[in-house]
């Protein structure tokens, strides 16, 4: 069973920074994509970012654009956001999922295991 562990959430004021961390228990963690979801209260769980097997394509939603990078390091099977510029619209609880493919998606129904979510909430 595929199991996601987030860390790193927590609270910040606007333009801090905070850094995300995934760690897969999948021993296959390599061979697929990752992504990093955001849902707010009352809102729909949206993807901020997603990153290919290798970690040399990624996609980002448009408001996180540079100010949000995602990466990987296979040999810890750990995948990272780091949030730098924080808005206070960027408060949501963060989920970590694990792509059904190799490629770096951005549809809901392209990723299927899920983490427990790690809160992050931005002050103004």
């Amino acid at each position: 069973q595929v199991q996601l562990v987030e860390s790193g959430g927590g609270l910040v004021q606007a333009g801090g920074s905070l850094r995300l961390s995934c760690v897969d228990s999948a021993r296959t963690f390599r061979n697929y994509a990752m992504g990093w979801f955001r849902q707010a209260p009352g809102k729909e769980r949206d993807l901020v970012a997603s990153i290919n097997w290798s970690g040399r394509n990624t996609y980002y939603r448009d408001s996180v654009k540079g100010r949000f990078t995602i990466s990987r390091d296979n040999a810890k099977n750990t995948v990272y956001l780091q949030m730098n510029s924080l808005k206070p619209e960027d408060t949501a609880v963060y989920y970590c999922t694990r792509g059904r493919n190799d490629y770096a998606a951005y549809e809901l129904a392209d990723f299927g295991s899920w983490g427990q979510g790690t809160q992050v909430t931005v002050s103004s």
